[in-house]
């Protein structure tokens, strides 16, 4: 498989303190890896910080993105390349609509100057397709983004924008959280149709229920800022079975 994207002894702070503690990880096209561990391991700081947010300050390693280091580029550029993070909470915008957003960030993929318009008559229709494969009614569309959303609200317009977008490399911080289990089935249901397309995804979460739909390929497991443990599937339902004090023995 072809590497998408490589972290290499990526040591991460934060506010001052040090959060990732040289972390290595290395995600192939086509492959779902899965990033788990518990509260305070340093999982969403590495979203972040692959994402190129502002006050995660690398200190020592590097990010590779299709063999080349992005660990300067803003956040913007990162996304420009094809780099993709749906937020574990994702923010709201009071006073933006969900269709000027996905107008916006279309135009701005496309490299229009004119952000406020959608000229092309496909893309509304792919859009409205796109609602009802993620579940969502037409009416999201006209409400500010994410204001008073629900949790599953939330996350099916996140994997929306995924499937929208056409990223290369789909970064999820805790894509089941907030939802039941029908909404988890759907997630998973687009997860793997993103696998299929030969995306490279990278899925952090706490809990391996969202693998009861979708088996990841890989599994890292962070502790304290640091990779405590690597394997496939079954070491993510190991964990489900006796918590992460078997990594921590190990």
């Amino acid at each position: 498989m072809q590497t998408a994207l490589k972290v290499q002894n990526l040591k991460v702070r934060v506010g001052g303190k040090e959060i990732l503690k040289g972390v290595n990880l290395e995600l192939n096209y086509g492959e779902i890896h899965a990033v788990m561990g518990p509260n305070g391991s340093g999982k969403s700081t590495l979203a972040y910080t692959i994402m190129g947010r502002e006050g995660y300050e690398i200190v020592e390693g590097d990010i590779l993105f299709d063999g080349v280091s992005i660990k300067n580029l803003p956040a913007d550029e990162r996304a420009l390349r094809g780099l993709f993070l749906g937020f574990q909470e994702p923010p709201s915008i009071p006073g933006v609509r969900f269709s000027t957003f996905l107008i916006a960030v279309i135009n701005k993929r496309m490299g229009a100057p004119d952000l406020t318009t959608l000229k092309d008559p496909k893309k509304l229709r792919e859009i409205y397709n796109l609602l009802n494969e993620v579940g969502l009614n037409r009416s999201v569309l006209s409400r500010e983004l994410n204001v008073g959303f629900s949790g599953g609200e939330k996350k099916r317009s996140e994997m929306l924008q995924a499937l929208l977008l056409d990223p290369k490399v789909i970064i999820l911080d805790e894509p089941d959280s907030g939802l039941d289990v029908d909404g988890v089935r759907k997630i998973a249901e687009i997860i793997k149709e993103l696998k299929a397309k030969g995306k490279a995804i990278l899925l952090i979460t706490h809990y391996a229920r969202l693998f009861n739909f979708v088996e990841p390929d890989k599994v890292t497991v962070l502790v304290d800022g640091k990779v405590a443990a690597t394997g496939g599937p079954e070491l993510a339902h190991m964990i489900e079975e006796k918590g992460y004090q078997v990594v921590r023995q190990q």
